[in-house]
């Protein structure tokens, strides 16, 4: 199959590129969907400078590495979410305590992102939006008549203009479809989009593994969204394993606590159906790459990943070029 293997390397910013590039080679990927954090790609040297770009293209280069898309997640979440303490660590230790500066910054990195994108020859940018109205998730206190459409409508005007660079520069933004953003489900995606007049520039990173274990359909997302799936990535979960003690809500508990009703897998060790999601790419004729996303707090990272980028090129296939009864009457 022609779809590139990659691996985020947002969950590696520990190791400095040239010395991740060669360990995501021998784990036998096809490339690295960039990170702006840790030293992978930093957006505002990339945004101004094409030798850095091409500094940063030449590591994965000396590997047989490509990149196709750029990781931009922890900016982007800072852009709509209520500021409060969580969200320091995400900016420049010079906005701590100063959450309007930190969020004009942000505001700021999301068209920064666009500009190194374009020098780095990369069309897509994943990410987050943020969300002003996450908190009022649960409707209780009860929802004020107008509060969620005023959160879509502050989440539209801040982020028009932001699109309207990305069109102007060839980029597209793909939001990680997640709790916490603007859009978690299909019915607030499609929201989302008809927040921004279905602006050709915005669309989805599809991963199935922030639906399966809210209830839902993560094929019907793929084939409610066929012009919208700009990445993919390919991440498990599974639910239902817990002991009982904790909700989909996660109970205050960490990851990999033998209590929780979900969490996290390896590619393959997980309640998703890949090969539902398989088929449904192909039928919406999505070329882009699939790119591992790996956390599973019960696995070794190197054996996890090594074992996904096997798994996920076991799963993939070309769809039929023929219609397979074609040749009863021959």
């Amino acid at each position: 199959m022609a779809r590139k293997v990659t691996l985020v390397s947002g969950q590696w910013a520990d190791l400095p590129l040239k010395q991740l590039a060669p360990l995501v080679k021998d784990f036998g990927y096809d490339g690295l969907e960039l990170a702006a954090w840790g030293d992978h790609i930093d957006l505002e040297q990339a945004a101004r400078s094409k030798r850095y770009c091409d500094d940063r293209r030449a590591i994965l280069a000396e590997n047989g590495l490509d990149v196709w898309a750029i990781q931009n997640h922890l900016s982007g979440q800072l852009v709509c979410d209520n500021i409060d303490e969580r969200h320091y660590a995400f900016g420049p230790a010079r906005f701590k305590n100063d959450p309007k500066g930190l969020k004009k910054w942000a505001i700021k990195m999301q068209t920064t992102a666009a500009k190194a994108a374009a020098n780095m020859g990369v069309k897509v940018i994943t990410g987050f939006t943020g969300s002003p109205i996450w908190h009022l998730l649960y409707s209780f206190p009860p929802v004020l008549p107008g509060q969620i459409e005023a959160g879509f409508k502050r989440f539209a005007a801040t982020w028009k203009p932001i699109l309207d660079v990305y069109g102007e520069l060839g980029i597209r933004f793909a939001l990680e479809v997640h709790p916490t953003e603007i859009a978690f489900d299909i019915a607030s995606a499609q929201r989302a989009l008809d927040a921004l007049d279905g602006h050709p520039a915005f669309g989805f990173n599809y991963d199935p593994s922030h639906f399966g274990y809210q209830g839902v359909d993560y094929v019907k997302f793929i084939r409610t969204f066929p012009d919208r799936i700009f990445h993919c990535h390919i991440k498990d979960a599974w639910w239902g394993h817990g002991d009982g003690t904790v909700g989909v809500f996660g109970g205050h508990t960490d990851f990999a606590d033998p209590r929780r009703f979900w969490d996290f897998r390896s590619p393959g060790h997980g309640d998703i159906r890949f090969e539902d999601i398989i088929v449904a790419l192909n039928d919406i004729h999505y070329t882009g790459p699939l790119s591992v996303e790996w956390e599973d707090s019960r696995m070794d990272r190197c054996h996890g990943a090594r074992e996904a980028c096997g798994f996920v090129r076991r799963l993939d296939f070309e769809p039929s070029a023929i219609a397979f009864d074609a040749q009863f009457d021959r």
